[in-house]
């Protein structure tokens, strides 16, 4: 296993180093990163665990995240003042089919300019 004092991404919030993430969550973040590189050319691979870390998102959400949400309307504004302030909802975005083809597109333009 590759060294944990190295930066697991290049995003500083994703960062398990800058301290405000727990151990087990810096241990999930190295090994995630450990695992998409493992998968670098292989785009199977790589949507593979894009599906996985969707359909976990998906299952903490609904499975834990949402029965513990606040009852009063204090402690919702807490929560939503404090989600604004830490950065917004968590979403997984998926790739437009456009972009998708625009990049299919560009390699074929590529490869035939190569001929």
């Amino acid at each position: 296993m590759e060294p944990t004092n190295t930066p697991a991404t290049t995003d500083q919030s994703l960062n398990p180093s800058n301290g405000s993430f727990p151990a087990s969550l810096e241990e999930i973040v190295i090994r995630v990163n450990i695992a998409s590189r493992q998968c670098k050319d292989n785009p199977h691979q790589i949507l593979e665990l894009l599906r996985t870390l969707e359909q976990l998102h998906q299952e903490i959400r609904v499975n834990l995240f949402e029965p513990s949400l606040p009852n009063t309307r204090n402690d919702l504004y807490d929560l939503l003042l404090d989600i604004e302030e830490t950065g917004g909802w968590p979403y997984i975005g998926r790739m437009k089919l456009r972009m998708f083809l625009e990049h299919f597109s560009s390699d074929i333009e590529q490869s035939s300019d190569s001929e």
